[in-house]
């Protein structure tokens, strides 16, 4: 099973925009070139992130700029601006109520979902775009 690339994408862009804001105008094309997809989606995510405060936008060839410091993003910063759902683990609907399984799957199994997104979303909540750029820069270095 696949989940959204919106993470990697939103974290991908992030990236980008530090590195090169100095030197190049970051544009929805510059992204779209290193990202290897489509502007549109560039768009869409970072219209995600400035909504989440994250990043300024300039209309037209203005560019993209961090609107934070990278020691004050995290990677659950940028997860929380790009996905759309709130629980990570989405139930099916309508089990039959009448199944032993299927009348108690839920308070059974949500618990432990609770317990698995709680825990990733501690991991990405100590990992900020500052480490994330130290980590690229000492494989540049290399």
């Amino acid at each position: 099973m696949q989940y959204s690339s919106r993470l990697t994408i939103g974290t991908h862009i992030m990236m980008c925009i530090l590195q090169f804001q100095e030197t190049e105008k970051v544009t929805s094309d510059f992204l779209a070139a290193s990202v290897n997809t489509n502007p549109v989606i560039i768009r869409n995510i970072l219209g995600k992130l400035k909504k989440a405060g994250l990043v300024s936008v300039e209309a037209g060839i203005g560019g993209a700029s961090l609107a934070k410091d990278p020691s004050e993003i995290s990677l659950l910063d940028i997860f929380r601006a790009v996905e759309t759902e709130e629980d990570l683990f989405r139930f099916h609907e309508n089990p039959n109520p009448l199944c032993p399984v299927g009348g108690n799957i839920f308070p059974i199994v949500y618990a432990h979902l609770a317990e698995a997104q709680q825990a990733m979303e501690e991991k990405l909540g100590g990992i900020t775009l500052k480490n994330l750029m130290d980590e690229l820069q000492e494989r540049l270095e290399r």
